[in-house]
Order: structure tokens, then C-alpha cells, then sequence
């Protein structure tokens, strides 16, 4: 019997680690020169699993590979796989949830800091010339009298309250599928969505992207934010309107924002948020680390390893997949 095909849709990671774990574990990989659907159709005719990074999965591509049992994605997000058409066709699906935790968290509290205590606008200041501590930014907040709200309560969304805490900051959290004796017991403070954002003063976001949450923070979510309050997103770029977001900034109501994702990546030339006051912009980086970056494609390549073998481990997300099987 010829062993299971994988097939690697896209990747613009360095190096051929998911291949080599695959085949280290006796199973075939492929990877698509390009990403055409006729040419994943042509390849994926046997494959019984994929390896999706960017790529858009939808219930048609995957009506063309009769043979597909899981998709696993190189990433924590999934939203370019159509969930809900892989479950109703019974087919797993896997994210890579604990790569890293670690860095997207500490990425998150350094933007909070960074822009909670006005470092880029004080950097500025200095180049330009100025020595002045209370003029370069009208905001510079003392942590003990600062509510940071964390929307979504997860591995990183937990680690990152933590972090914020140790420095003394009130932290409120508003993630329906959370405990509130468990955000209790990590000394936050349980809220609703509506009630942690217009009482933030610094608002970060770690909640899945999905249509509910596309666009969560739009114009009148923000209108309901206090004046000056900061906006940190290190998780999907969709969650927030950007052009509202500019607007915010460029009104002064909004204080400052730190952003790593975005809608469309990367950042186009002509987004208004290059131009709006007091942002904080980096390149989708806040997951990157050597180490990371060295355990992203072995911990896709692995969740296929586990679910073909029959292991328990796999990180699916849609569990009721089972019942189409």
C-alpha cells in the first residue's frame, strides 16, 4: 500500500522541515509549485492531508480531493479554511496553537508599554531635538492607575494578562467561553465585550477571527472607547476597520495604537494608518523567533503524523467534524 500524500499548498517559510518530518514518518510529501486551483486539484486528486498556510481552502477545492481527511494550517489562525465545509464533508481541521505563545505574548505587553509610556514618541522627540519628559506625548501612564482590557482570554490572551499584571496594571477580560472564577483566580476581572472596551484605556485583542468578530472593533465600538485610549492588535488584522481606526487617530480621540496584523498584507503604500498620529507599525512579527520559526512547519507536519496514525494530539478545532464521517 503506498503511503498517505500530504500535500503543501503554500509556504513562504524557509527551509523543507514540514516535508522532512512528514517523510520521516513514512508519509509522502508534496509540495504545489503554485497555487492555482487547478493545479492543487491536480495534485491533491490522492492527498489525504494538506498543509495550508495563506491559501484559501474552500468546500469546492476540497470537493476535488475525495480522498482529504485533515487540513492542518501552518499558523494559529484558520480563517482561510472554510471550517464549516470541511465539518459537514467530515474533515478535520488543525491550527498550530502553541508555537508561539511565548513571543506573540511578549510582542503584545512590549507594545503596550511601548506606547503606554509614549517610547515612540519620545524617541522622536530626541532625535529631533527635544529634551522635554512631559511634552513629547500627552499620555505616559502610570501602571497602577491604568485598566488594560484583554478581549479573549486563550493561551496568549492569558499570558499577556499576566504579563500586564505583574506590572501592576488593572486588568479586565471579556471572553465568553472563559471561566470568570478562572480570570477571578488570575487576579483580572470578568467583563463583557462591550463593558472592557469602553473602559479600557489600553484595548488588546487575541480572539479568533470569524464573521462575528470581523470588523469587532468598527467605528461605533470605538466611539464608545475613552478619549486618548490606546488600541493594541497582535491577532488578525480584520477584527479591526481600519479606516475607522485612522480616523479615531488622526481625530485625536484615540491616543496611540500598536498594530502587527492588518487587513491586507502587506500594509498597503496607501493605507491611511501610515499616515495616522502616534501608531506603532511592525511586519506580522510578533510570532517570530528562531525558535518558532523552527516549530511552526514540524508542529503542522506533526498534527497530520498524529491524526493519520491514529494518535491522540492533533489540535483540531472542529470536533464535530466525527458526525459526517
Amino acid at each position: 500500500m503506498a503511503e498517505p500524500l500530504i500535500l503543501i499548498t503554500d509556504c513562504d517559510l524557509p527551509g523543507d522541515a514540514a516535508e522532512r518530518t512528514l517523510r520521516a514518518a513514512g508519509l509522502r510529501a508534496e509540495r504545489a509549485p503554485e497555487t492555482s486551483s487547478a493545479t492543487l486539484a491536480d495534485l491533491g486528486a490522492e492527498a489525504e492531508g494538506l498543509i495550508v498556510q495563506w491559501h484559501r481552502i474552500d468546500g469546492d477545492l476540497m470537493d476535488r480531493m475525495p480522498r482529504l481527511r485533515m487540513i492542518s494550517r501552518l499558523g494559529i489562525g484558520y480563517d482561510m479554511v472554510d471550517v464549516a465545509a470541511a465539518t459537514a464533508r467530515g474533515i478535520a481541521v488543525a491550527n498550530t496553537p502553541s508555537y508561539c505563545i511565548e513571543e506573540v505574548a511578549a510582542h503584545t505587553v512590549a507594545m503596550i508599554v511601548a506606547q503606554g509610556r509614549a517610547l515612540p514618541a519620545y524617541d522622536r522627540a530626541v532625535r529631533e531635538g527635544v529634551w522635554k519628559a512631559v511634552d513629547a506625548r500627552p499620555m505616559a501612564v502610570r501602571p497602577s492607575r491604568t485598566t488594560v482590557s484583554v478581549l479573549g482570554f486563550g493561551r496568549i490572551g492569558s499570558l499577556v494578562a499576566r504579563g500586564v499584571r505583574g506590572l501592576g496594571f488593572r486588568v479586565l477580560v471579556a471572553d465568553p467561553y472563559a471561566s470568570p472564577d478562572v480570570v477571578r483566580a488570575a487576579g483580572c476581572e470578568p467583563v463583557s465585550i462591550e463593558e472592557a472596551i469602553a473602559a479600557a484605556d489600553i484595548l488588546t485583542l487575541h480572539v479568533p477571527l470569524t464573521a462575528d468578530t470581523h470588523h469587532l472593533l468598527d467605528a461605533a465600538a470605538l466611539a464608545t472607547m475613552r478619549r486618548g485610549a490606546v488600541v493594541v492588535n497582535t491577532c488578525r488584522g480584520p477584527l479591526i476597520d481600519e479606516a475607522a481606526l485612522a480616523e479615531a487617530l488622526g481625530s485625536g480621540r484615540l491616543g496611540a495604537a500598536a498594530l502587527d496584523v492588518f487587513e491586507a498584507e502587506p500594509l498597503p503604500a496607501g493605507s491611511p494608518l501610515r499616515e495616522a498620529p502616534n501608531v506603532l507599525l511592525t511586519p506580522h512579527a510578533a510570532w517570530y523567533s528562531p525558535e518558532a520559526l523552527e516549530d511552526l512547519p514540524v508542529h503542522a507536519a506533526e498534527n497530520l503524523i498524529r491524526y493519520l496514525g491514529g494518535e491522540p494530539g492533533a489540535a483540531i478545532v472542529n470536533p464535530a467534524y466525527a458526525d459526517a464521517r
